[in-house]
């Protein structure tokens, strides 16, 4: 008896077969290859001319159907292009430590502190902890959970949890850690003995941060902040605060802010930082440990650690990265119940004229966290518009040293006029040799000994 499985094996056997037999399949995969195996890749139809700006020559064209990656971060949805953003990030972060991209090597000299900043408790959840000699500490349920147990995390008492208060902080956790660096700011000018209306003219705070969940839904957020002088990494920062003294305004800062919010039921609840506050000093090395001997994170670990969780889902809900449309889709999702519940308390939530300007059905598939996982100050280092030029540029100078012409990419007009046709793959099988192109590339970078420069992001 044929079964719909059997079917759909055969189908996709045929689709393979047909499509490494097919006249086309070279220039395809040459194409794939070239966007680095790009699992949803956006098909383009149009023209790209190259012109040299002095005389209006055109040194280069191509008209016809091309391949472009679709640039999704999240691993789960693209290995590809979230290898791409990961190393991107990368760079990001470290020159913010280390310097370079257009930060000077002096900022590693800087105060620099790696904080993380975490959600309170909403009710007791399942946990693994493991003593330093690697003995499993027992859940308060009684069971020694496995690593990959779906219940760590999840709710203890699923009817006492508060789903609507854990979603309420997650709405709100941008505008606590916009109060959070207000007050790290008033923090640092009274130390300095200066009016917070004066405090740029003396020194400015720098961060990056980034936001990471936990297996129980709510993110936590990582930042490695710097401080500097007034003009930025460029300039110094004043004697006055030391790492030590920038540790104690975080930590002060971080338990002084708070904003309320009203509950469904109009009582207020109070949103804060959970009692989880950690702060470590940053050390310029690139050892391959996160810590050094001494506790110290260093700024090429770090940076990869930043850059690799930059790129993860939202955990033990990893199927819903996508937006839904529908309650109803969270029949065909394969989630824990806790999750489920966080995800249908946001739908109820947006569901409601108090937090319409939320927008929190648009957010429900994140669990109710509203904001970007990756954003900086403005002075904290370069930024992904500025590392995708670099990388455009590149291979436009690729591109005329191919063309055995000595111009240089700055003399140069690119104009591009294409069309979107359609975005994925025609069918599974075309999909499944890009995943195995993207990966066959990720083992290639793997196999190549680092050099502490950190162009690439290990796993």
């Amino acid at each position: 008896m044929m079964t719909a499985a059997t079917t759909t094996s055969d189908q996709h056997d045929h689709d393979l077969s047909h499509l490494l037999r097919s006249d086309g399949f070279q220039d395809w995969r040459r194409e794939v290859t070239a966007i680095g195996g790009c699992a949803a890749p956006i098909h383009l139809t149009g023209s790209s001319r190259i012109y040299d700006r002095a005389t209006g020559t055109v040194l280069a064209e191509r008209e016809g159907d091309i391949l472009a990656p679709c640039g999704n971060r999240r691993a789960s949805v693209c290995p590809a292009c979230s290898d791409r953003y990961a190393s991107d990030a990368y760079h990001l972060l470290r020159s913010g430590m280390a310097g370079g991209k257009g930060v000077p090597d002096t900022a590693a000299t800087h105060p620099r502190l790696f904080v993380t900043l975490t959600a309170p408790s909403f009710g007791p959840v399942h946990t693994r902890r493991v003593t330093a000699r690697g003995l499993v500490v027992p859940c308060r349920c009684g069971d020694k959970h496995h690593r990959d147990d779906p219940r760590v995390g999840c709710a203890l008492a699923p009817e006492t949890h508060d789903y609507v208060g854990a979603v309420l902080w997650q709405a709100h956790s941008g505008v606590l850690w916009n109060r959070f660096a207000i007050r790290l700011r008033r923090l640092v000018a009274h130390a300095l003995g200066v009016r917070v209306r004066n405090f740029r003219d003396h020194a400015r705070l720098s961060y990056a941060k980034m936001a990471e969940y936990q297996r129980r839904g709510l993110v936590h957020f990582h930042a490695v902040v710097r401080l500097d002088g007034p003009e930025g990494p460029w300039t110094a920062p004043p004697p006055g605060i030391t790492t030590e003294a920038l540790h104690a305004a975080i930590r002060d800062a971080a338990h002084d802010v708070s904003l309320t919010v009203d509950r469904p039921d109009g009582t207020p609840q109070t949103l804060a930082w959970g009692a989880q506050v950690d702060i470590r000093p940053i050390a310029s090395t690139t050892a391959a440990a996160l810590e050094n001997d001494h506790g110290e994170i260093t700024d090429s670990a770090l940076a990869a650690y930043v850059a690799k969780y930059a790129t993860k889902g939202t955990g033990k809900s990893e199927a819903t990265d996508r937006p839904i449309r529908d309650i109803a889709h969270l029949d065909h999702l394969d989630i824990t119940p806790h999750h489920r519940r966080l995800i249908e308390t946001a739908w109820e939530l947006g569901g409601r004229e108090q937090y319409e300007d939320l927008n929190l059905r648009r957010w429900a598939h994140m669990l109710g966290f509203r904001g970007h996982f990756l954003t900086k100050s403005r002075a904290y280092s370069t930024t992904f518009g500025a590392i995708r030029g670099d990388r455009r540029t590149y291979r436009l100078g690729e591109t005329l040293a191919a063309l055995g012409t000595p111009t240089e990419p700055g003399s140069v007009l690119v104009v591009n006029d294409w069309t979107v046709v359609h975005i994925g793959h025609r069918n599974d099988a075309e999909r499944e040799i890009a995943l195995g192109i993207a990966e066959r590339r990720r083992e290639q970078r793997r196999s190549v000994p680092s050099t502490g420069g950190g162009g690439d992001v290990r796993d």
